[in-house]
């Protein structure tokens, strides 16, 4: 029975490779082997440069057949019985679009961790498996492989990527909204001018032991985290911005021709840190 199953997966393959006219396997990019009721695939690693498989609309439930095809850039496992895809397609870094939607995949965790090495995959479908019923799935998928932007065919959100970041990486999170200076803190920074320090409080503040600088970091912390803000901003430099009004200033001309001497132009200046 399982010889006749591969005999006609064979047959099948045979029929695609007349049909786009490939003599060589080294020279097939493209492989259509939808619909066709397969159960099971022979291994593909004949065909070295195989860029685009379709294998949808099977009855595949294990995926043993890509060991080798690492150029693999658009994979369609959609409507089969896949249960697990685990250590099957890791490997396939090249993939930009990978749909799995309309199967039998159970363990989110599994799933995504196998496709973390892919770095180019754009478009992923997993829709209509049970993992995608997990709470917080979207996000989940969302947050572990950042480089798809179609997740179920709909576009992944700036927000959607923000709210993944608040739930699976808290800490980072609060660090990109808290950052001041140099100086990292648990809560939203504060403003606070500095009119309502005392020079000496500052002076102070600047002699501290316990001050961290760019890459300085001293092992005594400050008890109050928004006096090392505070004293990063104090080692700032200072910015100083000028403006007149031009149309007061005479020209060359103007100056030639009048008489009377020219006072000064007013100038406005702003210092800040």
């Amino acid at each position: 029975m399982a010889a006749s199953r591969s005999g006609s997966t064979c047959q099948a393959i045979e029929n695609q490779l007349k049909i786009c006219g490939f003599k060589r396997d080294m020279d097939v990019s493209v492989l259509y082997l939808a619909g066709q009721g397969l159960k099971e695939v022979p291994n593909l690693s004949r065909f070295r440069i195989l860029r685009y498989l379709w294998l949808n609309n099977n009855k595949i439930q294990k995926l043993t057949f890509l060991i080798n095809n690492y150029r693999l850039t658009e994979l369609y496992l959609n409507n089969n019985e896949l249960k697990d895809i685990a250590g099957a397609l890791k490997h396939l870094c090249a993939l930009q679009i990978l749909l799995l939607h309309n199967n039998q995949l159970k363990n989110l965790d599994t799933t995504v961790k196998e496709l973390k090495g892919m770095i180019s995959l754009r478009t992923l479908n997993l829709f209509h498996n049970p993992l995608s019923q997990d709470p917080g799935y979207r996000l989940y998928v969302t947050y572990f492989l950042p480089s798809v932007q179609l997740l179920d065919r709909k576009k992944v959100t700036q927000k959607e990527r923000e709210s993944a970041l608040h739930i699976y990486n808290h800490e980072r999170s609060c660090v990109l909204q808290s950052i001041g200076f140099g100086k990292r803190i648990d809560m939203p920074l504060v403003a606070k001018t500095a009119s309502k320090r005392s020079t000496p409080h500052v002076k102070s503040l600047l002699l501290s032991p316990g001050y961290e600088v760019a890459n300085h970091i001293n092992k005594i912390p400050f008890e109050n985290p928004e006096d090392a803000v505070f004293v990063r901003a104090m080692k700032r430099s200072i910015m100083e911005f000028s403006t007149v009004d031009w149309n007061k200033i005479s020209t060359c001309l103007g100056k030639h021709l009048e008489s009377k001497g020219e006072e000064p132009p007013e100038k406005f200046t702003v210092k800040f840190r």
